[in-house]
């Protein structure tokens, strides 16, 4: 496993592309990708064990909150320690989430931290911060992360949707 790996689980989605425009797009591929799957399916696991369409959306609205933070923290503190959370506690309150409102608080967060990020870059690009689990990485390694994160749960809700 490379670094870049190490520090960006997420890395492989992302490839080339750049991770402001998948930043900028992820919002309105959610939205269309809602309307294909239908309100029918959004709660149905496309198998045991794996999240619906649904918990897939309020993951992504939670992952928003705690990318805002990260981001924050490391832009205010100098050397920051990013505290992990565990996906499937806070995945145990998504029964009573609609997608609808997960979408919309997504996006809402979603147009912050672009606002934050694109005022933050290139600036401060190389502001380090650590993550316990992966180790020192900087202000655009999360900005990376955030969209390959992105990447890869748009793919499973495009194999759900079947496109």
């Amino acid at each position: 496993m490379t670094t870049t790996d190490t520090l960006n689980p997420y890395a492989k989605f992302l490839g080339a592309q750049k991770p402001l425009a998948v930043l900028q797009e992820t919002h309105n591929r959610l939205h269309a990708l809602a309307h294909a799957i239908g309100p029918a399916r959004l709660t149905t696991a496309p198998a045991p064990g794996k999240w619906s369409p649904r918990d897939i959306f309020c993951h992504l609205a939670d992952c928003e909150t705690v990318f805002a933070f990260r981001l924050r923290q490391t832009l205010a503190e100098d050397h920051h320690v990013v505290q992990p959370f565990d996906q499937d506690k806070w995945a145990a309150t998504y029964v009573n989430i609609p997608a609808t409102d997960a979408i919309v608080t997504f996006a809402a967060l979603r147009r912050w931290n672009l606002l934050l990020i694109e005022s933050a870059l290139p600036q401060h690009a190389n502001k380090p911060v650590t993550h316990p689990e992966r180790g020192a990485m900087t202000f655009s390694t999360i900005v990376e992360t955030m969209a390959g994160h992105d990447l890869n749960h748009l793919a499973q809700l495009e194999r759900i949707a079947g496109e």
